[in-house]
């Protein structure tokens, strides 16, 4: 009797041992498939531009009350991630605000618009995590705190690490981005758009 009991516990813990493996490769594969998560901190609508070649200009204050005190007609204050930010879209080599600069990403493609929506989002996804394929009417600016980005287009696919930045396309630009990294991904996003437009539209490439 025991020798039977024995023989049939060997076959139960034969038919398990799948489902073990699984259970053990469960949370990898559960961060693989995470999503892109993408989330609007803060916008604002403008009807005109500045002048000339266009860049973001990013900072940090230490309250958010002086940087929305030291914020011009195209700025976004936004508190992300434990730090106060000022995004300011202006001309290269602008007027010091007082704060720390962070970067200075351009030059940003030029849009025409009756009305222009500046908007800041972040993007966070762990590794292999992507966006669908989609386009904007304008253009998206980004600028990568951890992990590293990458953004595949119809002219191929480019990789932006942490402490870098990437100015971005024109309008109607079909793209998708993602995590081609090893860690998280934690990254700021600009963008000048039509604000008369879909902010989003889903695309293909060709």
């Amino acid at each position: 009797m025991k020798l039977r009991t024995c023989g049939a516990g060997r076959v139960v813990l034969f038919a398990l041992l799948p489902c073990l493996f699984a259970l053990l490769l469960l949370p990898s594969t559960v961060k693989a498939q995470g999503k892109f998560v993408v989330t609007a901190m803060t916008e604002k609508r403008i009807r005109q531009l500045p002048a000339g070649p266009l860049y973001w200009e990013i900072e940090n204050f230490p309250t958010l009350a002086r940087a929305q005190a030291a914020a011009g007609e195209t700025s976004l204050a936004a508190e992300i991630w434990g730090k106060v930010w000022l995004f300011t879209l202006g001309t290269k080599g602008g007027p010091a605000r007082g704060g720390t600069r962070i970067a200075e990403i351009g030059p940003v493609p030029r849009i025409t618009a009756p009305e222009y929506l500046l908007r800041i989002n972040t993007g966070q996804g762990p590794p292999g995590a992507r966006t669908s394929v989609h386009m904007h009417p304008g253009v998206e600016t980004f600028y990568v705190l951890t992990g590293q980005l990458g953004q595949k287009t119809p002219h191929g696919v480019n990789h932006v690490e942490a402490g870098q930045s990437m100015a971005g396309h024109g309008p109607g630009m079909a793209m998708q981005v993602f995590n081609s990294g090893p860690g998280d991904l934690n990254t700021l996003v600009m963008f000048v758009v039509d604000a008369t437009k879909p902010f989003s539209s889903p695309a293909k490439f060709e």
